[in-house]
């Protein structure tokens, strides 16, 4: 059974940093690809970025490019996500996801997980940027 668990989200002022962490069970990093999403208020879940730790490929949406590190420990079966120079609207719940298909790391970010039902989802983390 796989599961994800999200930790590192909170209340951050504009400028600041947090680094998100995402605990995968059930199946090792290298045979899956793991995507961070994010929803905020009003707002389609999107994805921002992901990565495959097989082929070290990852992929970052605009709105987070240059700011923010998706990173692997397949060691511990972890993957973070470092966030720099956050602003208010990075403001979201954000959530991991694994896509147990054979798949590059842009298209589980364009696209969504496969499959994608509940199991394959965190439960979420807040970040909220503010001052």
């Amino acid at each position: 059974q796989m599961q994800l668990v999200e930790s590192g989200g909170g209340l951050v002022q504009p400028g600041g940093s947090l680094r998100l962490s995402c605990s995968v069970s059930g199946f090792a990093l290298e045979r899956i690809t793991i995507g961070w999403f994010r929803q905020a208020p009003g707002k389609e879940r999107a994805g921002i970025s992901c990565i495959t730790s097989r082929t070290g490929q990852t992929y970052y949406a605009d709105s987070v490019k240059g700011r923010f590190t998706i990173s692997g420990d397949n060691a511990k079966n972890v993957v973070y996500l470092e966030m720099n120079s956050l602003k208010p609207e990075d403001t979201a719940v954000y959530y991991c996801v694994a896509d147990l298909s054979v798949t590059t790391a842009q298209q589980t970010c364009l696209v969504g997980p496969y499959p994608n039902n509940d199991d394959v989802w965190g439960q979420g983390t807040q970040v909220t940027v503010s001052s």
